[in-house]
């Protein structure tokens, strides 16, 4: 069983993956169902202007990587895009590959990357009794992170038990 190692300082831990997750589809699946079926208990909240869901994604990124390649294979450019969702992820690589001005400004072919991609959501939960706490799931690590009781952490170790993509 993989274990949280406690950070110094604020009050956070992280969980580093045996293996990333192998694609987009496999991340938003995770990072979908644990919003979706809430399994730590969250509940809703008043802030100061509405109402806040039990979980909530407060921030996502997602980088593709690309590499150009000459007609002898040998690299002769690489860039990086970066996207705030999954949609604007999956419609920039497609653009991005079928891009012909940039292709012809590498002189190059291009390729994504798709193992050097790195994906990261931050859900915003709210435990009824010791308030805001948050994870982070990147396509690596999973972090917790502000919590204020060893309760909510084993919460959340319980839940990535029970997630074969977070062992």
């Amino acid at each position: 069983m993989r274990q949280f190692k406690p950070k110094p300082g604020t009050r956070s831990a992280t969980r580093i993956l045996h293996a990333p997750f192998t694609d987009i589809t496999a991340f938003t699946r995770v990072v979908r169902g644990l919003v979706r079926a809430n399994p730590l208990g969250c509940t809703a909240y008043r802030g100061a202007k509405r109402t806040h869901p039990p979980l909530e994604i407060v921030r996502e990124m997602y980088t593709a990587k690309f590499a150009y390649t000459s007609e002898k294979g040998k690299r002769v450019g690489t860039g990086q895009e970066m996207y705030d969702t999954v949609d604007g992820y999956e419609l920039g690589v497609a653009s991005t590959i079928s891009n012909m001005a940039n292709i012809a400004a590498h002189r190059g072919k291009v390729r994504h990357i798709r193992e050097a991609d790195h994906f990261f959501a931050l859900i915003k939960c709210h435990d009824p009794d010791k308030g805001l706490f948050f994870v982070s799931i990147a396509r690596d690590r999973l972090t917790v992170a502000s919590y204020t009781d060893d309760a909510i952490l084993k919460r959340v170790e319980a839940w990535a038990e029970t997630v074969p993509a977070l062992a």
